[in-house]
């Protein structure tokens, strides 16, 4: 069975001039259009190093031509592959299906990708709250979470500390509510997590953590956590695909692995461009601030 788990730094990427028109080029239309309307050159960086990401994977893993992949969203905005996959014959089985998705937050763009299993990813970034202090922040999101999550979000110690274990927790129902594509309407406290006791740490990845759905532990759905950096956390969610009696997700699964970080050159070293240069895109680009100013300001002071 396969299985991906790429990053890319979109906080390291400065790109030049040939290097973005050269990425506006091997994207669709529709979506490089979508890139230049950002404001900032933060979220444009990311959104493109995201659309480099999935077609680099369609085009190595699934075998589609660069040139013949379509992608297209559903209604609520997860990207999807549209182009026809040849008919396999009877003598050649077609192997399991690929499920794919995407999260870009904090200073990275991450893809996540399984053969034969559902597949959901978030990563987020460990931040101090802008314009409140931690308690009134947790004060605003206590929706969000089981009085059992708070009691293990509070009590993890310093604001940092908590502020890291909110953040997990949030990255682990994220990934989730993305596998099952249900979105804004779905009830976050209907799903509880219960972490581990193993600490996280980086270059390993972990799946003690369990769920539990309406109060129910969910032995089919399965949690990969990893640490891409200290402030960098990503959770991946794995779950049945809809297939009656398939057999449980852990005896198939191959063991946990940790993201590659992928540079630049790795994100364009299948690609073929689709369109014509427009030099207007760069102008346009370089016009961009890199982020809102309090986010800035943020980094600068790290």
């Amino acid at each position: 069975m396969g299985s991906v788990r790429w990053a890319f730094r979109c906080s390291s990427w400065t790109p030049s001039r040939s290097d973005w028109l050269f990425a506006a080029r091997c994207i669709q239309r529709e979506e490089k259009d979508r890139i230049g309307q950002f404001a900032f050159a933060k979220d444009a960086k990311s959104a493109m190093a995201g659309r480099l990401l999935l077609r680099r994977f369609v085009c190595e893993r699934i075998g589609i031509p660069w040139s013949e992949i379509r992608l297209e969203r559903s209604p609520r905005g997860k990207p999807y592959l549209a182009t026809p996959l040849k008919v396999s014959s009877d003598s050649d089985p077609e192997p399991p299906a690929w499920s794919f998705n995407l999260s870009h937050q904090g200073d990275y763009a991450v893809l996540a990708a399984e053969q034969g299993v559902q597949v959901g990813v978030d990563i987020m970034k460990t931040t101090m709250p802008g314009s409140s202090s931690v308690p009134e922040f947790f004060r605003i999101m206590t929706r969000q979470f089981t009085a059992y999550e708070w009691s293990a979000i509070q009590s993890a110690g310093s604001e940092q500390q908590q502020l890291a274990a909110f953040y997990r927790h949030w990255a682990l129902k994220e990934s989730f509510i993305k596998a099952i594509g249900t979105g804004l309407g779905f009830n976050l406290q209907r799903v509880e997590f219960h972490l581990s006791t193993e600490p996280l740490t980086q270059g390993r990845a972990l799946r003690h953590t369990k769920m539990h759905l309406d109060e129910e532990e969910e032995e089919d759905w399965i949690f990969e956590e990893s640490l891409l950096d200290a402030d960098h956390h990503v959770a991946v969610a794995l779950g049945p695909a809809d297939k009656p009696g398939s057999a449980s997700l852990r005896q198939y699964l191959p063991p946990p692995s940790t993201f590659t970080l992928l540079s630049f050159s790795d994100l364009i070293a299948s690609a073929s461009p689709l369109t014509e240069e427009d030099s207007a895109y760069w102008d346009s680009f370089k016009m961009k601030a890199e982020a809102p100013q309090r986010q800035t300001d943020t980094h600068a002071s790290r």
